[in-house]
């Protein structure tokens, strides 16, 4: 999303907490990244998590005199950066470790539990203060845009991220795969309940499943292959071969499925979240029944055995085209300034 205000707003500075060139995208390596002091710390730049009780901190005391505007790419603590100019807050949610804790802990160890709700309370109160200290507030899909009027009483005009990865590009296809499987691709967070799909397709020995950056708690069967370390080529070609995008997780937007919207996969989807937003039962693909494993697997049966218009699937992930968002949150930042 920092890429796409970017191209939005190319002649921009980009100022941020931490930064690690090996573990993020590649296209940065063309941008002047400023990082705060605490970037130097090995042992917190390797895991930000470990500065949560800092970030806060960090932040307020960054100071932005000399710009027209500030727009803050945030779900954590960026809203709070201090400046003259009109703050522009683009939301990707309320942070989830304040407000959530109950997503955001999933699979933290008892002491950083505890530790998480030891400093919930301040960190509390600055995540509000410096939420009010915004002109504008956008929020990335309804959902969320939910959470910030309870949260900060602040209302938020909706716009879309676009979509992470175009169908235009380079294709590489990933040795060892024939195509037809099933994919799901997250990050290895527990409310991502990658495992919940891993299950369900190891029961379905007719079925085959690729994970992508997912987590999983127990060892595999042969029908089910995890990834990691996939590049943009591979992805490209792991969404067009495959049967369809399976997405259980509860997202604020979720990215997965307008990915695949463009190219003409079908996904199916849980009834939460982003996904009411993005996903079309009957359309895009169908909805996922998680209420159990075998209520899991009827619907992916059903899903893989419907025929469905590629072409149409495509049009309507069109609506998430970068030039899209672009314009869009270039008009909205037009009329805060």
């Amino acid at each position: 999303m920092t890429l796409e205000l970017l191209r939005a707003f190319p002649d921009s500075r980009l100022t941020t907490s931490f930064y690690r060139p090996s573990s993020t995208f590649p296209e940065f390596a063309d941008i002047d990244v400023e990082t705060s002091t605490w970037n130097h710390i090995p042992f917190l730049a390797s895991d930000p998590r470990r500065a949560l009780p800092l970030l806060s901190g960090v932040f307020r005391r960054k100071q932005l005199l000399d710009a027209d505007v500030v727009v803050c790419s945030s779900a954590g603590f960026a809203h709070e950066v201090q400046s003259t100019a009109p703050k522009v807050v683009y939301c990707h949610n309320p942070p989830r470790w304040l407000h959530q804790p109950e997503d955001y802990a999933m699979g933290l160890s008892s002491s950083g539990q505890f530790a998480l709700r030891r400093m919930r309370s301040h960190l509390e109160r600055r995540d509000r203060d410096g939420a009010l200290t915004a002109a504008g507030y956008i929020a990335n899909s309804k959902n969320v845009a939910a959470r910030i009027r309870a949260v900060y009483g602040r209302d938020a005009t909706v716009i879309n991220p676009p979509r992470g990865i175009s169908p235009d590009g380079p294709i590489e296809a990933v040795p060892g795969l024939e195509p037809g499987f099933l994919l799901t691709i997250g990050r290895p967070r527990g409310y991502k309940q990658a495992d919940i799909i891993a299950m369900a397709v190891a029961g379905m020995p007719e079925q085959r499943l690729v994970m992508v950056g997912g987590q999983v708690a127990t060892k595999m069967p042969p029908n089910v292959r995890r990834l990691s370390g996939v590049s943009d080529a591979q992805l490209r070609w792991l969404y067009r071969e495959s049967a369809a995008v399976l997405a259980c997780s509860r997202e604020d937007f979720g990215l997965t499925p307008v990915e695949a919207f463009g190219f003409g996969t079908p996904v199916g989807a849980t009834r939460e979240g982003g996904y009411l937003e993005t996903c079309v039962a009957g359309l895009t693909g169908q909805w996922l029944d998680a209420s159990s494993l075998d209520a899991l697997r009827g619907s992916i049966t059903r899903l893989v055995t419907s025929e469905w218009d590629r072409a149409a699937i495509v049009a309507h992930g069109e609506r998430w085209a970068p030039e899209t968002f672009h314009a869009s949150v270039r008009a909205y930042v037009r009329g805060v300034v």
